[in-house]
Order: C-alpha cells, then sequence, then structure tokens
C-alpha cells in the first residue's frame, strides 16, 4: 500500500457566510508539498471538511507554521464557528471492481 500523508480539517461556520468562507479559505500563494486538496460540505453548507494530501509530515507542519498560514487562519475566523484537525498516515483501500 503506498502511504499517504493527509491533513484533515472539519469547520462549523455561521449560516448563510459559505461563499465568503470560500474565499477566505484559499490559499495564496498555495503551500510548498501540497499534492492535492479536497473539500466537501454540508447539505446545509455549515460545515466543510478539508482534506489534503502532503508529500510528508514535514511539508504540512511548515506550512502549517507559516505566516500565509496564521494569514488565511485569520481571514476565516469570522466565519468559524467549531474547528477540529488531525494529521493522518494510510492509503488507499482497494475496492473490487464490479
Amino acid at each position: 500500500m503506498e502511504e499517504h500523508f493527509v491533513w484533515v480539517t472539519t469547520r462549523r461556520i455561521r449560516p448563510d457566510t459559505l461563499e465568503d468562507f470560500e474565499t477566505a479559505w484559499r490559499p495564496g500563494p498555495f503551500p510548498q508539498g501540497l499534492l492535492r486538496a479536497f473539500a466537501y460540505w454540508s447539505e446545509d453548507g455549515q460545515e466543510i471538511t478539508g482534506v489534503s494530501f502532503w508529500e510528508s509530515e514535514e511539508a504540512c507542519d511548515a506550512w502549517r507554521a507559516s505566516d500565509a498560514e496564521r494569514r488565511r487562519r485569520e481571514a476565516m475566523a469570522p466565519y468559524v464557528v467549531t474547528e477540529r484537525e488531525g494529521f493522518y498516515r494510510g492509503g488507499e483501500l482497494a475496492v473490487p471492481v464490479r
């Protein structure tokens, strides 16, 4: 199994702020070592889960400690009610083809 380094963050945001939150959420510039990123949101638009794949744990940690990430979090803060995050290692599960 190919190992992946994944950072997952789930945020609950204030009602009717999804569009503004998404604008604040997008990083600029994109982080060094970021390979892929996905965003998933609940039907009511108040919970967003971000899943990002990294070259290494160190690359993710460097981004999380950066000024750019600090500014991004400050921009998101007015919209965020709660936040959970975690860093994981793992890989893709083989799903049988039907």
